[in-house]
């Protein structure tokens, strides 16, 4: 099968989208079918090697940083993503949280008659609510209006899959996130590690993620002042300014990829995700993955992830000290951890990513079939 996977972001660039499309392409590659990934060209100066290993061939189009935020990048309109498709005599065209370059995709596909597969990842309405207080239902028009193009919309949780059907989106099925299980584990972690983030044998509690407003990170504060707690924050963004300032004696570690983080993942004692708006959340996996046990908000994406009771705790999204006191809670709790943080490597057991890309080739026969007998 010829799949072009028109995606907003990809690596080297390191968030949700960027991951997920590069796990596709390789998912994809693995079982013989040929992907194509068009994606905006990253700044000048990244790692020009991301592109060299990918799966699979990468067509960059010229982009500009978004003001305010020049980790992301936005395409600009070119001609090259309509010549691809057709270069490449595209079956499929995978929309990857289409809402720039995505849209021109979808529009090349209907132009060519090509069947579109979109897959949403961003909750636009709250990052509308988050950016500008307002422009939510704006959020939801777009939103719409590129979804209702496609064959088929994919939502990577069931919380996510409410919010679309709820906004009027139609054709929307069920497509969650794997993890890969070999790369994160429990047996990984390393008390050098341990010791170079707590030297005095504190609690560690991890935040991994993009340091950005809607991630809410500075709802660790409470975090931060308990005794016998040592906070570490994994990631970079547009907050980490704000994000200093609110969690003194935090140990920062700006952005870790690949073993390294896994390391870090794995010798953590606490996994803590404070933003309201994930559509997965990806790092709660990878934390369930590493065995180690979770706290998060009861909002979007960790309603899948966390069984409360069993693999974690979750909490009312956006309150600072329901965060600290399950903290606190777990903290005095050794052996609870340990179950907790067993039950979620076993809950993740079967979350591979070979197991959701066999998820998404299926979701692709069903879209040509349903083509198929249309023209029929």
């Amino acid at each position: 099968m010829r799949v072009v996977i028109v995606t907003e972001s990809f690596p080297p660039d390191v968030n949700g989208v960027a991951h997920c499309a590069l796990q596709t392409a390789r998912q994809l590659a693995a079982r013989g079918h040929d992907p194509l990934v068009i994606a905006p060209a990253p700044a000048a100066g990244a790692d020009a090697a991301a592109d060299a290993s990918a799966p699979c061939p990468v067509i960059r189009v010229p982009s500009l940083p978004l003001p305010g935020y020049p980790q992301v990048r936005v395409a600009l309109p070119s001609r090259r993503l309509s010549a691809a498709l057709s270069a490449h005599r595209a079956e499929v065209v995978h929309l990857a949280s289409p809402f720039v370059l995505g849209v021109r995709g979808m529009a090349a596909a209907a132009r060519l008659g090509i069947p579109a597969v979109a897959v949403y990842q961003t909750d636009l309405g709250g990052y509308a609510r988050t950016y500008m207080g307002m422009g939510e239902s704006t959020a939801w028009r777009r939103i719409r209006a590129v979804h209702a193009a496609a064959d088929r919309t994919l939502a990577p949780s069931s919380a996510a899959l409410r919010d679309l059907v709820t906004h009027g989106v139609p054709r929307v099925r069920l497509w969650p996130r794997g993890v890969d299980t070999a790369r994160f584990g429990p047996s990984l972690r390393d008390e050098a590690v341990r010791r170079e983030l707590a030297p005095n044998g504190e609690l560690i509690v991890g935040y991994v993620g993009r340091l950005a407003p809607e991630k809410q990170v500075e709802l660790l504060a409470g975090v931060c002042a308990l005794e016998g707690v040592r906070l570490v924050v994994v990631g970079d963004g547009p907050s980490e300014a704000s994000v200093r300032a609110a969690l003194p004696g935090a140990v920062m570690l700006g952005r870790r990829t690949g073993s390294e983080l896994a390391r870090i993942f794995a010798s953590l004692d606490l996994f803590v995700h404070t933003g309201p708006y994930e559509t997965f959340c990806q790092t709660v996996q990878e934390a369930m993955a590493s065995g180690v046990p979770v706290v998060a908000p009861a909002a979007g994406g960790p309603l899948d992830l966390v069984l409360p009771g069993r693999t974690g705790v979750l909490v009312p999204p956006q309150d600072a000290l329901a965060v600290r006191d399950a903290v606190w809670a777990l903290a005095a709790d050794p052996g609870l951890r340990a179950a907790y943080g067993r039950a979620g490597r076993a809950a993740v057991e079967g979350r591979t990513w070979e197991a959701v890309g066999e998820q998404l080739v299926d979701h692709y026969a069903e879209v040509l079939a349903a083509r198929t007998a249309v023209a029929a």
